[in-house]
């Protein structure tokens, strides 16, 4: 891509879906409707577990924690994306792209190591009950929980740190739905190998490492159910690992395939699509795959809606 000029770049243009004009009004709506959707069964999630003190245990705080990451994450995303929508081109400063980046790294790296924990946990319930209370008391719950959200901080702030620090002297169209790393760095004026190398190392240690763990601990799970003298118990166990398997393999596949090679061959709007994967479904997903199936969260929340009514007639 040629340079126009050596000026730095006080703000960008995101493209989004600008290539399909006749297709903005349709995807504002679809888009504006699974945020609502997400916000609300992530508001909900967050709200059960915080008022009901059965679910003040590590399987509940777990998913308490995930949904804050998945709303936030895709608040980080959503609504600049629905302006770009709404406005087909969109400003937006240096410092809020930054800030953006920021935030998008922070939520999306404290996700991948909450996965990862939350996975060890179910392992650990379903495959070592009697000593569960010992192995995830609440001082390692702390830990896990803590180290997720720490090395979420630490991924944001070296990544957006070093991404700014290159020089950016023009054109100044990010192509993509958001400030995404990827995305930002095809507009840099200088040469990124070490930071490809840093990616690419980065990628396996906070993504695949993750995964690949995530899907040991299933298999490990997965014999145990098979042990299971109950038919419908496996069924369920069966269907539950699952959609659990279906969430986390669309969230690390996309995400790797995105932040392995940051300039990679993909087209922009597969680019685009492989990030919607993870930054739009996953939040919207999560709620209904780890919590809204749960016998015990659905009378939970019936119980909330029950006194809702009573209270409003009242």
């Amino acid at each position: 891509m040629k340079r126009q000029n050596q000026s730095s770049v006080v703000e960008f243009i995101l493209l989004g879906f600008s290539n399909f004009p006749e297709l903005q009004k349709q995807l504002f709506g679809v888009f504006l409707v699974i945020y609502l959707v997400t916000l609300m069964g992530n508001a909900i999630i967050i709200v059960i577990i915080f008022l009901d003190q059965r679910f003040h245990v590590p399987m509940y705080l777990f998913l308490l924690n995930l949904s804050v990451v998945d709303l936030s994450f895709s608040t980080v995303i959503m609504p600049e994306m629905l302006v770009v929508l709404s406005t087909e081109k969109t400003m937006i400063s240096f410092v809020s792209c930054f800030a953006q980046m920021y935030f998008i790294l922070l939520f999306g790296g404290t996700e991948c190591f909450l996965l990862g924990a939350m996975a060890y946990d179910r392992f650990a319930a379903i495959c070592h009950p009697l000593n569960y209370p010992m192995i995830m008391n609440n001082r390692d719950f702390m830990k896990l929980v803590i180290s997720s959200w720490v090395l979420g901080f630490m991924l944001g702030t070296v990544q957006t740190s070093w991404v700014s620090s290159f020089p950016f002297c023009g054109p100044n169209e990010i192509n993509h739905i958001s400030c995404e790393t990827p995305a930002v760095l095809e507009l840099a004026c200088a040469d990124i190998f070490l930071f490809e190398i840093y990616a690419f190392t980065g990628t396996i240690l906070i993504i695949l490492v993750p995964f690949l763990l995530i899907l040991l601990s299933y298999i490990r799970i997965l014999f145990a159910i098979l042990k299971m003298p109950s038919t419908t118990g496996r069924q369920k166990a069966f269907s539950t690992c699952a959609s659990h398997l279906t969430s986390v393999t669309l969230f690390y596949s996309t995400a790797s395939m995105t932040y392995l090679q940051p300039k990679s061959g993909y087209s922009p709007e597969t680019k685009k699509v492989m990030s919607l994967s993870y930054s739009l479904l996953t939040p919207l997903l999560n709620p209904l795959i780890y919590s809204l199936r749960n016998s015990e969260m659905k009378r939970a929340l019936m119980k909330l809606w029950r006194r809702k009514v009573v209270l409003h007639v009242v």
